[in-house]
């Protein structure tokens, strides 16, 4: 499995976040140590994604999904 840090503006804060790659387009998103959600991007639209078990308000998630998909195209 493969981690990755992204940071991401929220108000006026930066939110950390840990993400663990699950394969299958599927990633878990951790912030301080704890799960608080899985994202599944759908291959064929990236602005399409499924999320499961999430604590993430929705314009929060859809900049954690695009981080996602840059370090995603990065790597």
């Amino acid at each position: 499995m493969k981690q990755f840090r992204i940071e991401i503006p929220d108000n006026d804060t930066l939110q950390i976040f840990s993400i663990t790659e699950l394969g299958d387009n599927q990633y878990e998103i951790h912030k301080a140590g704890e799960r608080i959600g899985m994202i599944q991007i759908d291959g064929e639209s990236h602005e399409h994604c499924k999320t499961v078990d999430c604590e993430i308000d929705l314009p929060l998630l859809n900049s954690i999904r695009e981080a996602i998909l840059v370090h995603r195209d990065l790597a």
